[in-house]
């Protein structure tokens, strides 16, 4: 029985409370985290079976995406409005149901539809997971919390490669989706003990305006992206109309008396820096899994395990070290791990490049993805921990949910972008010689942008003065 405790509650992580708070917040999230990397080392495998292209393989992974990165904001304005325990029960049991639909898909539409459907229920959770942390959670406690629960779902992304490839060699891809079952009914059971907890100021109404709006641009500069090499025509259509929508979703939130997305949140300079380098850190994090697993599949002649172990080393690192980066960043601040940890992953990724047809798995994937772990591991904890830090707590689902959408656009925008970039199209993903051309210049905008990200920290994110320790 969910014990009753106020909206604003101050439970210790150590009481059952608090460590049911915890664990179906890493439960839930980690259902997402997952499902936006497993996926990716099947998809070979689901344009065999269903007959599918490149483009319609972006659109697997990226009608996810989309539904998420358009309507986290929307789902955590919910959770702080109707509470954020029960939007996160729904998006779970959500979440169960169209995962089975994909599992299930005939076709390669079907699957698409479905993976939007599931993005939609990964927007109620996805916010919800965090805020029941940062709104249920004593403030002494909150830190470690965070630093837990971000180190587990960087295991979850990392880890998804590796259960998927599992998954496809021993059964079949469609258990890249029913495999969250179990998980989702996990979470649910953790659920039962997390008190509620909403936003006192929250007003009634829903800005159905600012929601469309923005599924609307994202939807149609990424269908720009995807198919402007098959139907330029339309494409060009769908990115005026994308750009458009961008512009009108700023306008009417400014204008709306209670918007979905508060845009004071940005005239905080931290909070608007944290997010910035959340966009450039999370496209190229997209890109380089979307890529290295069908390299390794299509060029290098991995199977679908071997690929997913290969990732494995990501896996192990972010087990060891990503709580204890949480707890360095909070000890000398968040500026330098925010700093080092984009430019470790860049890093990282210019090794990957030199994956081809006849790699030495020690030394060029093995030792590039314990580097790019250890950029991971320094950073996710205190970029996590920064957002919401500079937010007020009262918009504690809010802040999780623009940074949650942040980090989904930037990758959905980098797998629609990329291949369009380098090059690549159809059934490319099938020819070897092709592929691995685009996939050494995919690997070198990825770096580009991680070492983008690693300047922009230095110059934007600033130490809290209680988190520096006095000479």
């Amino acid at each position: 029985m969910r014990p009753a405790v106020g909206p604003c509650a101050d439970v210790p992580l150590a009481s059952p409370a608090g460590r049911a708070v915890l664990a179906a917040a890493t439960l839930g999230s980690a259902l997402a985290l997952l499902d936006s990397t497993v996926v990716n080392v099947a998809l070979r495998q689901v344009g065999e079976d269903l007959d599918a292209g490149l483009g319609i393989l972006q659109w697997v992974s990226n009608g996810y995406l989309l539904s998420l990165a358009s309507l986290t904001l929307l789902g955590g304005s919910l959770g702080d409005r109707f509470g954020r325990r029960r939007v996160f029960v729904i998006g779970v049991v959500g979440f169960a149901l169209t995962s089975a639909a994909c599992g299930l898909a005939p076709t390669a539409p079907v699957l698409v539809a479905a993976r939007v459907a599931q993005g939609i229920a990964a927007a109620l959770l996805v916010p919800g997971s965090l805020a029941m942390i940062q709104g249920t959670l004593a403030p002494a406690d909150r830190a470690r919390a965070i630093g837990t629960w971000t180190g587990l779902g960087g295991v979850a992304t990392a880890i998804g490669p590796l259960l998927g490839g599992w998954l496809v060699q021993s059964a079949s891809w469609r258990w890249v989706f029913l495999v969250n079952l179990p998980v989702a009914a996990l979470a649910l059971v953790a659920a039962r003990l997390v008190p509620e907890s909403r936003d006192p100021e929250a007003v009634p109404g829903f800005d159905t305006r600012g929601a469309a709006l923005g599924a609307l641009s994202l939807g149609g500069v990424t269908y720009a992206l995807i198919e402007w090499t098959a139907v330029p025509a339309s494409a060009a259509v769908a990115l005026a109309v994308g750009v458009a929508a961008g512009i009108a979703f700023v306008v009417v939130e400014r204008r709306s008396a209670h918007p979905m997305l508060p845009l004071s949140l940005f005239g905080i300079r931290q909070f608007s820096a944290a997010n910035a380098m959340t966009l450039l850190t999370y496209a190229a994090l997209g890109g380089v899994l979307f890529f290295l697993v069908l390299q390794l599949q299509t060029v290098a002649g991995f199977g679908p395990l071997a690929a997913g172990l290969s990732t494995l080393p990501i896996t192990v690192v972010m087990l060891l070290l990503a709580g204890r980066g949480g707890a360095l960043a909070g000890r000398i601040g968040p500026r330098l791990p925010m700093t080092v940890g984009p430019l470790l992953c860049g890093l990282g990724t210019l090794g990957l490049s030199r994956v081809d047809a006849d790699p030495t798995y020690w030394l060029d994937v093995a030792v590039p993805l314990t580097v790019f772990g250890l950029g991971l591991a320094s950073l996710v904890a205190p970029l996590t921990a920064t957002v919401l830090a500079a937010a007020p707590d009262h918009h504690a689902g809010v802040a999780s949910g623009v940074n949650n959408a942040v980090a989904r656009a930037g990758s959905l925008l980098a797998v629609a972008a990329l291949p369009l970039l380098v090059g690549l199209s159809g059934e490319d993903y099938q020819v070897a010689s092709v592929f691995s051309d685009g996939y050494r210049a995919a690997m070198l905008w990825c770096a580009g942008l991680l070492a983008v990200s690693g300047v922009l920290s230095w110059l934007t994110i600033r130490n809290p003065v209680s988190d520096v320790p006095a000479p």
